[in-house]
């Protein structure tokens, strides 16, 4: 609801709580009193304040105590105002508003005549946060008897949401899109809402919402108050405030400006063709924590989660290019740990809470200071360690380092990790774990019969070659080697059956060679060849051999025994790429084609490309 110049506050915003520790001021001239002073011995109830319900919930979680901003919040909601919530990342906000939004909800569940629209409305930028979400309300209402809660968001079919909208939901958390158009057809009426959220307002401000917004807060009619939650609270979310809350209270349950102190900020200076090699050779240092990659553009996720997987790491993309199961399955994996690098854009990742990633990687300098923000934050979220690594052409330096100080951020410029550091790293790594492995085993014993057999090995060979050739045995098998990062990109080496380039010649043994036209004039480089053939065809990287990159095209290499899956996949027509053709190459000596030409000028060879 739009409020009056008359109900427009003229004292502004409340600045004065501060991670929930500051008493009410009776008096109500704006001083806050001192914390209150607890005699020794006196036990102290983590949960005060907080209604049996909710209580029940989150100790039934594990919980033991609330954190920074939900007492925060708890103790600002006493006084019945407009909220603006700021605080660190993963520091438990979504449950924090949930102690605002229970007693409204509780009271319309427990009406025989409910409401015709939702009493809770959380709004949220994208699908992925709105699923985060309503998870985290669904398990705090929980002891709340008769409460529905429902979302409704892009991407899924309307038809749904329309069914889950008749049933009266008490809670209702969606994307602005999707709630307009409910809007506009009929299909909501948010006279009803009493507490209304817009989660990530400055996030949903840069991507366009703002008019979205408005329509949703202007058709709020009722009485009700109105919470801002925002990592960053910029010129437009202080206007979008000033129109739309009443006395409003600011609640920073960590101060801004201090979201990154559990982060590690480095910079890399790194030419724009030698950014793979950088990942790649932090990748391996990584070795197994989450890394969370962020790149510009939907297209780019897609190519590097692809590139990465035939190099061997175990990634994948996350974008608006995905459809919504493709991308839960993605987030899904990412949280289970069977999948360690994610690929994501800047509006994807805002749905994407995973507590324990250990790093994030941006492979170019974001366009403002909140981005930054909001990128780091993926990391060092709920207390824990992070590292957040930037990666910057070396002509922007001065321009970075005053983006990230103006973020509060002070950057730590280092150089790119090269092949003979990762290598040496990789090595003492190995060797510790080897090591690990030998001790386990021996404190068990061995068995009778290896014993007997390494008696025989030690008087067939010396013992020092004897050991150094088991230990190459046992040692593992990696399919991504580092990069030189000065030599300009990947290794000009095969990497363990990936991606190559060679000149022509016949097929090897055991291979069919295949044709697609896409080449060097449109952008095509044996590894994005590797990544796009495997994506269309459903293969692994191992199944490709020798590829050749010529100016308009490129023949490929494919193992004999999936050749025939293989054509009959590649072969289909690409929503993404239309213009691409997979066929068997048919080579200079190949059937004439209708118009009598022969070889290399082969129809398709000039077809766009991307």
């Amino acid at each position: 609801m739009m409020k009056s110049d008359e109900e427009r506050p003229t004292e502004g915003v409340d600045e004065g709580l501060s991670a929930g520790q500051r008493e009410r001021d009776p008096a109500g001239d704006g001083c806050a009193a001192g914390p209150v002073e607890v005699a020794p011995g006196t036990e102290v109830d983590a949960f005060e304040g907080l209604a049996s319900d909710l209580r029940a919930a989150i100790e039934g979680r594990g919980f033991e105590g609330l954190t920074a901003v939900q007492r925060a919040i708890l103790d600002a909601d006493a006084e019945g105002r407009d909220l603006r919530v700021a605080s660190q990342t993963g520091s438990g906000k979504t449950v924090g508003l949930g102690f605002v939004m229970a007693p409204v909800v509780r009271d319309a569940a427990s009406e025989e005549a409910r409401e015709a629209g939702p009493v809770a409305l959380v709004v949220t930028p994208t699908r992925e946060l709105a699923s985060q979400v309503l998870g985290e309300l669904r398990w705090l209402f929980g002891g709340i008897a008769n409460a529905r809660l429902i979302s409704v968001t892009g991407g899924t079919p309307i038809h749904r949401d329309r069914a889950a909208l008749a049933g009266g939901p008490q809670v209702l958390v969606g994307t602005p899109g999707r709630l307009v158009d409910h809007l506009r057809n009929g299909q909501l009426d948010l006279s009803s809402v009493r507490e209304l959220v817009l989660d990530e307002a400055d996030q949903m401000l840069d991507m366009g919402f703002r008019e979205d917004l408005e329509a949703i807060l202007d058709a709020s009619a009722g009485e009700h108050r109105t919470h801002l939650v925002s990592a960053t609270f910029p010129p437009g979310i202080q206007d979008l405030a000033g129109r739309y809350q009443r006395n409003a209270l600011m609640v920073e349950g960590s101060p801004i400006g201090d979201a990154h102190a559990n982060i590690e900020h480095i910079g890399h200076l790194v030419r724009p063709n030698e950014r793979y090699a950088a990942l790649v050779n932090l990748l391996l240092l990584e070795e197994e924590s989450r890394t969370l990659v962020f790149v510009e553009r939907r297209s780019d996720a897609a190519d590097l989660a692809q590139q990465l997987e035939a190099d061997g790491f175990k990634a994948l993309p996350i974008s608006g290019d995905l459809v919504q199961s493709q991308r839960d399955r993605a987030l899904g994996a990412f949280r289970a740990g069977t999948v360690h690098v994610l690929v994501a854009t800047d509006v994807a990742a805002r749905g994407i809470d995973v507590p324990d990633v250990g790093v994030v990687v941006q492979t170019s300098p974001p366009i403002d200071p909140e981005t930054y923000t909001h990128r780091s934050g993926r990391t060092g979220r709920a207390g824990q360690e992070g590292r957040s690594v930037l990666f910057c052409p070396p002509r922007r330096r001065r321009a970075v380092e005053r983006l990230v100080a103006d973020a509060g951020v002070e950057i730590g410029w280092a150089d790119v990790p090269s092949a003979s550091d990762v290598e040496r790293v990789v090595e003492e790594r190995d060797r510790s774990a080897l090591a690990a492995r030998i001790e386990t085993a021996l404190a068990a014993g061995a068995a009778q019969a290896r014993l007997e057999f390494a008696k025989e090995l030690l008087e067939a060979h010396e013992p020092e070659d004897l050991v150094s050739v088991l230990l190459d045995a046992a040692s593992p098998r990696r399919a991504a080697r580092a990069r030189d990062v000065r030599d300009g990109g990947p290794s000009r080496q095969a990497v363990d059956g990936g991606a190559r380039r060679s000149p022509d010649r016949a097929p090897s043994a055991g291979s069919v060679r295949f044709f697609i036209n896409w080449g060097e004039n449109q952008g095509a480089n044996p590894s994005r060849v590797l990544a796009a053939v495997c994506r269309r065809g459903e293969v692994d990287g191992s199944a490709i051999g020798a590829i050749s990159v010529h100016p308009n095209a490129t023949t490929f290499d494919v193992s004999a025994e999936v050749a025939e899956e293989f054509e009959a996949k590649a072969s289909r027509r690409d929503p993404r790429d239309p213009h691409s053709m997979i066929r068997r190459d048919r080579g200079p000596g190949g059937p004439r084609r209708r118009g009598g030409r022969r070889g290399g000028r082969r129809r398709g060879y000039g077809a766009r490309r991307r």
